[in-house]
C-alpha cells in the first residue's frame, strides 16, 4: 500500500491465499463430514469439457487486467469532474471550517470498466460464443438487480446523510466512547454490510462517520476509514443477500437459516480480532497504518 497503491493489497493478498491453499490441500484432506452431503442428481446434465487452466483463465485476467489498469492509471482518461449545481459549496461543514464541495467525478474508464474489458478477453481465450456471452451477462443482471438496487439506494441514503450533517452528528457522538473506538470502528463496518450486503454501500455509508469520530479523538482517519472497509468483510458472511447468493449457487436452497449460525460466531469472534488489532496498530504497531 506504501509503494505501489493501496488498492493492490486485495488482489495480490487473495493471490496469495489462493495459492496457499491450494499447497496446504494437497498435504491436508479434510474428513468427510456427512452433516453436509447434499443429493444432486446430475446423470441429465449436458456438462462441457472444461481444463483446470480454463477455470483458471478469468481470475488471471481480471487480476492482470486490474494491476494494470491502476499501475497506469487508465482510469484516469477522459475523467471529467462536474460541479454539481445548486449543491457544489452550499453547505458549509462547521466542524472542518470549510464548504462542502459536491463534484461528479465521471469516469467511463472506472474499475467497472476494467473488469468489463477482463471479461470479453476471457471470453475471446475460452473461445465463448457470442450468443453465450449475452446470455452470461443476461443471467448475471438477473441475478444482482436487486444487489445493484440495494447499493444505488444505500448510496443515495449516505448522500442524503452526509450532506444533511446526519454523518457529522453521529460521528461526534459516536467518539463519546473514547479509547474504545477501535473495537467499535469494527462494528460499525460490521452493522453497515450486514445491512446492506455490499462493502462499497457500508464505507458510503459509515466511511465519513468513521474519519470524523477519528478526528475528533485524535486518531488516525485513513486507519478508522480501512477499520469501517474490514469490519464490513466480517460481517459480509452473515449478511443476508450474500447468504441468499450463496445458497443459490450451491444446491444449499431452504438452509439460510443454518449457514447464518454456523457463521454467525465466526463473524463476531473475527470482528473482535479486528478491534484488538486496530488498537494495536493505533497505538503499538504504527509503522502498519499506509502513509
Amino acid at each position: 500500500a506504501n509503494f505501489i497503491n493501496y488498492s493492490l493489497t486485495d488482489v495480490l493478498s487473495s493471490l496469495v491465499s489462493l495459492i496457499l491453499t491450494i499447497l496446504f490441500l494437497r498435504v491436508w484432506k479434510p474428513a468427510t463430514d456427512p452433516r453436509f452431503a447434499i443429493k444432486v442428481d446430475r446423470a441429465k446434465e449436458t456438462r462441457g469439457v472444461v481444463t483446470g487452466a480454463q477455470g483458471w483463465y478469468p481470475w488471471i485476467i481480471v487480476a492482470a487486467v486490474v494491476i494494470i489498469w491502476t499501475v497506469a492509471k487508465v482510469f484516469t482518461i477522459g475523467e471529467v469532474k462536474v460541479p454539481w449545481p445548486g449543491l457544489d459549496k452550499a453547505v458549509y461543514i462547521t466542524l472542518y471550517n470549510t464548504p462542502y464541495g459536491a463534484i461528479w467525478d465521471f469516469q467511463p474508464l472506472a474499475t467497472g470498466t476494467a473488469i468489463l474489458v477482463a471479461a470479453i478477453i476471457t471470453a475471446f481465450v475460452v473461445r465463448l460464443k457470442p450468443a453465450d456471452f449475452a446470455g452470461a451477462i443476461v443471467d448475471t443482471w438477473v441475478q444482482t438487480r436487486i444487489a445493484i438496487l440495494t447499493v444505488a439506494t444505500i448510496v443515495g441514503l449516505a448522500f442524503l446523510m452526509n450532506y444533511s450533517g446526519l454523518t457529522y452528528t453521529l460521528g461526534l457522538g459516536v467518539a463519546s466512547v473514547g479509547a474504545f473506538f477501535p473495537l467499535v470502528s469494527a462494528f460499525l463496518g460490521w452493522v453497515a454490510v450486514f445491512l446492506s450486503g455490499s462493502d462499497t454501500s457500508g464505507n458510503a455509508l459509515f466511511g465519513n462517520l468513521q474519519v470524523v469520530a477519528a478526528r475528533q479523538l485524535d486518531l488516525n482517519p485513513i486507519l478508522m476509514a480501512a477499520t469501517n472497509s474490514s469490519g464490513g468483510v466480517m460481517g459480509k458472511m452473515i449478511s443476508p443477500q450474500n447468504i441468499a447468493t450463496g445458497v443459490a449457487t450451491t444446491d444449499l436452497k431452504g438452509k439460510e437459516g443454518h449457514v447464518f449460525a454456523k457463521t454467525f460466531k465466526h463473524s463476531i469472534l473475527l470482528t473482535v480480532l479486528l478491534g484488538i488489532l486496530v488498537w494495536l496498530q493505533q497505538n503499538v504497531l504504527t509503522w502498519m497504518i499506509p502513509h
